[in-house]
């Protein structure tokens, strides 16, 4: 089994030169196999509720649910660092809200870390949680949980705003950030600018890693994707071509046959 990933790992191989490498996921059958090929960092992102409950976005997405599918993670990961996805309104009410609920990931489903959104709009609630010994990774630039005031998932360009964001969530004690949707020359400059991994997501190739949805690599759906998605693989295909053969033999009587019954 390769060594336990740890935040101070990440940090490390941000000043070696080492590139991370972080997936997406959301049950234990697929964390297990992501964890055996090596991903450094496991998101199980609130982008469950896209790619798993059919919703139009993340916005319904709840803590309770949040909770279940990183316990499942949690016990399929061997050496991969697993950060819990806060999702929308469990840390905007209140720090104290944002502290319990960040904990829960902790307590409930032995997650390493939680991520949450935003830039200086959060700088005290990443202070806060950062200071009872929750990690927090922080997310800037296009950041889904505000589609509707941003006016839908568009690249961020302001580069003032963004570096300031940036700087922001380091010094406050994020260790590490992952930046969405940002320009690569933008995304290049952060990354040159701060002590902590930059991990990308349509952001370019200069960040210190890079992070995908699993089921947009695995083409596991036939939504559509954004530009910054390389689809690794076709499993929608195969899953339908084998149930259908399996649709047929029940149908036609093939199945089951005689190696198949007590």
């Amino acid at each position: 089994m390769a060594s336990q990933i740890t935040i101070t790992k990440l940090i490390s191989m941000k000043q070696k030169g080492e590139k991370i490498v972080a997936l997406t996921a959301y049950d234990y059958p697929f964390a297990k196999i992501v964890d055996e090929c090596g991903v450094h960092l496991i998101l199980v992102g609130d982008s469950v509720g896209n790619v798993v409950q059919g919703e139009a976005n993340t916005l319904p997405v709840t803590m309770d649910q949040m909770i279940y599918h990183t316990r499942m993670v949690t016990r399929a990961a061997g050496s991969a660092l697993v950060v819990g996805d806060m999702p929308f309104m469990s840390y905007q009410v209140s720090i104290k809200n944002a502290i319990k609920n960040a904990g829960r990931f902790l307590k409930e489903a032995a997650a390493a870390a939680i991520k949450l959104e935003g830039g200086t709009a959060v700088i005290e609630t990443i202070k806060a949680i950062s200071s009872v010994g929750i990690p927090v990774q922080a997310h800037i630039g296009l950041t889904p949980q505000s589609v509707h005031q941003m006016g839908g998932y568009k690249v961020q360009r302001d580069e003032d705003r963004l570096m300031t964001d940036a700087l922001e969530v380091e010094a406050a004690g994020a260790f590490s950030v992952v930046l969405e949707g940002i320009p690569s020359v933008i995304a290049q400059k952060i990354t040159k600018a701060l002590s902590i991994p930059t991990i990308g997501i349509g952001a370019g190739p200069d960040c210190d890693g890079q992070i995908l949805v699993l089921h947009d690599l695995l083409g596991l759906n036939d939504r559509h994707l954004p530009k910054f998605v390389k689809q690794y693989a076709r499993l929608i295909d195969a899953a339908k071509a084998g149930i259908s053969e399996y649709v047929d033999e029940v149908q036609t009587g093939k199945f089951p046959a005689e190696e198949h019954c007590y």
